[in-house]
């Protein structure tokens, strides 16, 4: 990012250098002021391609004189004491960044000791305690001890009588993380003369979910091939790599998981080991580790045992040998995440083994070496006769409490399948002996791929936020996540990564804010989504305030925009079969024999002459006893249920009058008719932005757009059409014909629609 593979090379080159020039008696400045040609350049380089690879850390100059000046005299001249890698990444970091924002007045001193004692002139220091005299001296015992080993201070504060600002943190990775919210602040046009900021992270491992095979295919991807290049690996480290784990730490992301959870058995092989090395060993210093999926029949697929029994003593030692082998060539390997008897992926129920007893072997294996097992409970073949959303709730609360202490319940944040909208699952505040992990979409299988502009924090915080009522009001699902609620001391939120090898990363530029808030959130799950949006606008595409606002707006309002056009008041998936690919409401009603009932869109939404929904009260499959009162009670009746999900939790006749007057056939082709038009709206407000954003990004976005708007009428009069065959009522007064039949909607074919998982 801004041209790192050149600027990291000069960078290097030069800092080797200066070390050596410094020890040989040679003046600072020499480095300083190549430094700054370098950045000229890069800076020059950088402008002429925003094209959407240096994401939200595409520093750009501050043209404010006032605010500029400012900055320049709070942090110039700055130091970075301290000999580790990451300390070297953190200097890169304040050289490309300060450089650039700010011109080569702010440069850095500092000799081959990176000593602050012999640099009282540093106005910004960034130190460990343990590697800095001047911190140690400012008495920050208590304000570090609460921040832990990942959390940082940002403070203004005097040293010698003079005014200095200080990072500081107990680890490297809490330095890199401080000295990236520092820079935030600076790209967001904030003060930064008074500072007094101390933060740390709410959850331990904040972890990226690559659904990525080993054929570099990616499942729900939609930004390209995977960004792994295991056939060159481990000898070619590509840049992107180091981009990938910088930007990651940007946003206090700390764990990977390189592969897909329909794993290959392969991974888990010396040949594809010392590949994950490479990467691991690229990722360290950024505070980053590595974690792989496995297939839970890999002592029988690749370890020539009979059996792959959790029970079984061979099979145990098997997955020991393993971690051992593992943690030989990664020590500090983060552990294993597992898809296990869900799809037809194999598990511990193949022997007749319960959930827990898989996943205890597996952690068994990790415990001495300080691995977590991040076990799916994303599980719906065991109970097949039972209704979908009441699975994964059957299956695992009846193990509470069974669990290792080093295995996280990996939960998705509603009990079918990252649907635009969905209740919270009701695991969340079910398993109070067992820390569970939240799982995010980031990538939007079920949300328009990367053609369809839809920033997922409204979503994430609304999840968050919802009231499990587990131990009374204000049980939230942020607290059970961040084990607040139950005292855990491990915890986790993981995303399912949107990253790809297209220049942009993923796809669409406005997808890149949904990797930027998913990261924001797992540091942070009580921050406000709206804020987040605003930051990422000002670090990405403008820092105009009008434009700012305008397309924040535009941002917080386009997930309940998709939802509308998509699937309304608590419908659900309804999309195309297999590649998730466009509306297909109708999947189901001519179902083959091997087609299980809930992979159709006809078992959701049940619509029939009378009415339309899925009954889950009582009366129907009584889902509703799966949530603590007094949702339960809400959710019983439609007039007290929240008008977005009414027809998540009820079959309601057409005629059936809503809250506002509506009668539920007009209510649903309102929300329908709403949606498309919004979308339309929202295209005609982006190209009214072109002034204020950089040509490349606004023409991306443009064409994304444009797309959306066609797509949007799409779901709109296919989904119409559709129910009005059930409802047999016409459309209601202003609301015009779609233009193609029902049967063209049906037609329609998309054999090699991207991410369908092959």
């Amino acid at each position: 990012m801004i041209n790192q593979r050149l600027f990291q090379r000069q960078f290097q080159r030069q800092f080797q250098r200066s070390r050596l020039m410094a020890t040989l008696g040679g003046s600072a400045v020499k480095f300083v002021m190549f430094a700054a040609i370098c950045l000229q350049f890069n800076v020059a380089e950088a402008a002429k391609s925003r094209d959407g690879y240096g994401l939200w850390l595409d520093y750009q100059p501050i043209t404010n004189t006032r605010e500029r000046e400012g900055y320049i005299k709070a942090l110039s001249p700055w130091l970075v004491e301290g000999e580790a890698a990451t300390a070297d990444i953190i200097r890169q970091e304040l050289t490309a960044a300060l450089g650039a924002m700010l011109g080569v007045e702010a440069g850095p001193v500092g000799d081959s000791t990176h000593n602050s004692l012999a640099h009282p002139m540093a106005r910004l220091l960034v130190a460990t305690p343990e590697e800095s005299a001047v911190i140690r001296s400012l008495a920050l015992g208590d304000a570090l001890t609460r921040v832990g080993q990942e959390g940082y201070l940002i403070k203004t504060t005097r040293y010698r009588d003079k005014p200095i600002t200080i990072v500081t943190a107990n680890t490297h990775a809490g330095l890199l993380y401080g000295t990236f919210k520092l820079l935030q602040l600076l790209q967001t046009g904030q003060a930064v003369s008074n500072l007094a900021i101390e933060s740390a992270p709410a959850t331990k491992l904040r972890v990226l979910n690559h659904w990525d095979n080993l054929d570099r295919y990616v499942e729900r991807g939609y930004a390209g091939e995977s960004i792994w290049n295991w056939h060159k690996l481990p000898h070619y480290k590509s840049q992107r790599y180091y981009d990938y784990a910088r930007a990651n730490a940007s946003i206090g992301i700390n764990g990977v998981v390189l592969n897909n959870v329909n794993a290959d058995p392969l991974m888990l092989t010396p040949q594809y080991l010392v590949k994950v090395k490479a990467l691991a060993d690229i990722f360290r210093p950024y505070g980053i580790k590595v974690y792989l999926s496995v297939k839970f029949s890999s002592p029988n697929l690749i370890g020539g045992l009979p059996t792959s029994d959790p029970l079984d003593k061979n099979v145990q030692a098997w997955w020991q040998a393993k971690a051992n082998e593992i943690y030989t060539l990664i020590p500090d390997f983060g552990g294993f995440l597992v898809k296990a008897n869900s799809e037809g992926q194999p598990g511990p129920g193949d022997f007749g083994r319960s959930h827990a007893q898989g996943a205890n072997m597996l952690a068994d294996a990790l415990a001495p070496h300080g691995g977590n097992v991040m076990w799916r409970a994303f599980v719906y073949n065991v109970e097949a006769n039972v209704e979908r959303s009441k699975q994964a709730y059957n299956e695992f609360k009846p193990l509470d409490g069974t669990f290792r202490q080093n295995v996280l319940v990996q939960v998705k944040n509603g009990p079918i399948d990252f649907q635009p909208r969905e209740p919270f699952s009701p695991l969340f505040g079910a398993m109070p002996k067992t820390p569970l992990m939240m799982e995010f979409q980031i990538t939007q299988e079920y949300l328009g791929f990367s053609t369809h502009l839809v920033y997922l924090g409204p979503l994430y915080e609304e999840v968050l936020k919802a009231d499990t009522y587990a131990q009374g009001a204000g049980s939230t699902v942020a607290k059970v996540v961040d084990g607040s609620l139950y005292g855990h001391g491990i915890t986790g939120m993981a995303g399912v990564a949107n990253i790809g090898s297209d220049r942009n990363w993923t796809g669409h530029i406005f997808g890149q804010a949904n990797w930027y808030v998913f990261g924001q959130l797992a540091w942070n799950p009580e921050a406000s989504t709206k804020q987040i949006a605003d930051d990422w606008i000002r670090m990405t595409l403008t820092r105009d305030d009008k434009a700012v606002n305008t397309i924040r707006a535009m941002m917080m309002a386009s997930r309940e925009t998709a939802v509308n056009y998509m699937t309304p008041l608590g419908l659900h998936h309804i999309m195309g079969w297999g590649h998730h690919y466009g509306p297909a409401p109708w999947i189901g009603e001519q179902k083959p024999d091997w087609m299980r009932e809930d992979w159709t869109s006809v078992y959701y939404h049940s619509a029939n002459a009378t009415g339309l929904g899925k009954d889950r009260t009582a009366s129907g499959s009584n889902a509703i006893a799966q949530y603590h009162a007094p949702l339960r009670q809400a959710y019983s009746d439609p007039k007290t249920t929240p008008t977005q999900l009414l027809l998540w939790f009820h079959h309601l006749p057409w005629h059936y009058e809503l809250a506002n007057g509506n009668s539920l056939w007009h209510e649903l082709v309102a929300r329908y008719y709403l949606g498309a038009q919004a979308v339309a709206e929202m295209a005609k407000t982006w190209d009214g932005l072109e002034a204020n954003i950089p040509p490349q990004l606004f023409k991306q976005v443009q064409m994304a757009l444009a797309i959306q708007t066609q797509e949007a009428a799409w779901w709109r009069d296919a989904c119409v059409l559709y129910f009005q065959s059930y409802s047999k009522q016409s459309l209601p007064e202003g609301f015009a014909k779609p233009k193609h039949s029902l049967e063209y909607y049906k037609g329609l074919s998309f054999p090699h629609a991207p991410g369908d998982g092959r």
